[in-house]
């Protein structure tokens, strides 16, 4: 019974219910071949963290709602001298964007330009941001724009400068008319079909202008000066017109940078599938096998029976040259063995495959069907 008691002691059960014969071992650390590779592994990962990271920033600051809250739309004093200038000033103040009334270059003009988060994301490209591709919308009354329309209208050949483009700019022009429509209808004499306008203050003499003037000034503004015109009949129609043209210039450092990196699916990228062939004509033969596997149903199998027959098109357009029927012709690559696994039924390419490339290599019509099933 001695004998026991000192077993029953060093038990595991004694061991949980005893406190000076149930102590732990304190705990050892060793160190294996594996903490190199553990700190390597620490590295990469915080590498790897820190681009996440990156990729996210530049992400954020690339959003249409980032890009909206730092554009800027400059208003000209003189804009808000027009009486439906405060629906325009409030469809801006709705819209998010930064709003400012200062002096333009242009009078009677509203300008955009959007600014780089600071600090910027290095992982995205400068032309996303697209700082010195500045916007400007001139807004001209119906008699002015009439009067240059006139002009340029009554120029032989393309017009040599145009009198809302300043030379040398970085700013982006476009033209808005407000009203023109209903300016012409109320200046139209009753007795004719043109509508008279005073070609000067100065001069009292008229000049009738025609709206068929009109569009041919417009397709003159849009091919030679590059210059496009909005005709609007309304400060509300505008309003939507300058939100709509404001969200959009938001959406373009995105769209800049998306369209600023290659697309992955190009033959210059370094995981391209494509068949290389070198100057020798090495690949050929594997250009010709991935052509007979672009046909619906054909196995690698089937085109490796193909391309074993004719291990080039030009054999095969030869031989199929030499049938002397049309039945031969399309039957000529039926009965070609195709390689299969042990064990299993031995198999031929079949007269529907070997028809659909005896009719891609000899037919003359591009509208034919190849395939009967599609």
């Amino acid at each position: 019974m001695a004998d026991v008691e000192p077993r029953r002691a060093k038990s595991p059960r004694g061991r949980g219910r005893g406190r000076g014969l149930g102590q732990r071992r304190p705990q050892t650390w060793e160190i294996s071949d594996s903490d190199g590779e553990g700190a390597a592994f620490r590295e990469v990962s915080t590498q790897t963290s820190s681009t996440v990271r990156e990729h996210r920033a530049a992400a954020k600051a690339l959003r249409a709602d980032q890009v909206l809250s730092r554009l800027a739309v400059c208003v000209d004093p003189a804009v808000l001298e027009y009486a439906g200038s405060d629906i325009l000033m409030e469809a801006l103040g709705k819209l998010g964007c930064e709003c400012r009334i200062e002096p333009q270059q242009q009078s009677r003009s509203l300008q955009w330009s959007v600014g780089r988060p600071d600090p910027a994301p290095s992982r995205v490209p400068l032309e996303a941001w697209a700082e010195n591709e500045q916007e400007q919308l001139l807004l001209l009354e119906p008699q002015e724009f009439l009067q240059s329309a006139m002009q340029l209208t009554q120029i032989t050949g393309p017009p040599c400068s145009v009198p809302w483009l300043s030379p040398n700019s970085p700013i982006r022009p476009h033209l808005a008319v407000i009203g023109l429509d209903a300016y012409l209808w109320s200046h139209q004499p009753s007795s004719q079909k043109t509508w008279q306008l005073q070609k000067s203050k100065e001069a009292h003499a008229e000049v009738a202008v025609s709206w068929p003037e009109v569009e041919e000034a417009l397709v003159l503004l849009q091919l030679h000066a590059n210059l496009d015109v909005l005709l609007v009949a309304s400060w509300r129609e505008l309003s939507q017109y300058v939100c709509a043209f404001t969200k959009a210039l938001s959406q373009r450092p995105s769209k800049q940078s998306r369209d600023s990196w290659a697309f992955s699916f190009c033959t210059a990228g370094h995981w391209a599938a494509g068949q290389q062939v070198t100057k020798d004509g090495s690949g050929l033969r594997g250009v010709w096998w991935r052509q007979i596997r672009q046909f619906n149903r054909v196995s690698p199998a089937v085109a490796d029976a193909v391309v074993a027959a004719f291990p080039s098109p030009r054999l095969l357009q030869q031989a199929l040259l030499d049938c002397s029927t049309e039945q031969e012709r399309l039957s000529l690559l039926a009965d070609l063995p195709v390689k299969v696994q042990a064990g299993r039924q031995p198999r031929r390419v079949g007269p529907d495959i070997s028809r659909r490339i005896c009719i891609f290599l000899t037919t003359t019509n591009p509208d034919l069907l190849l395939d009967l099933s599609s």
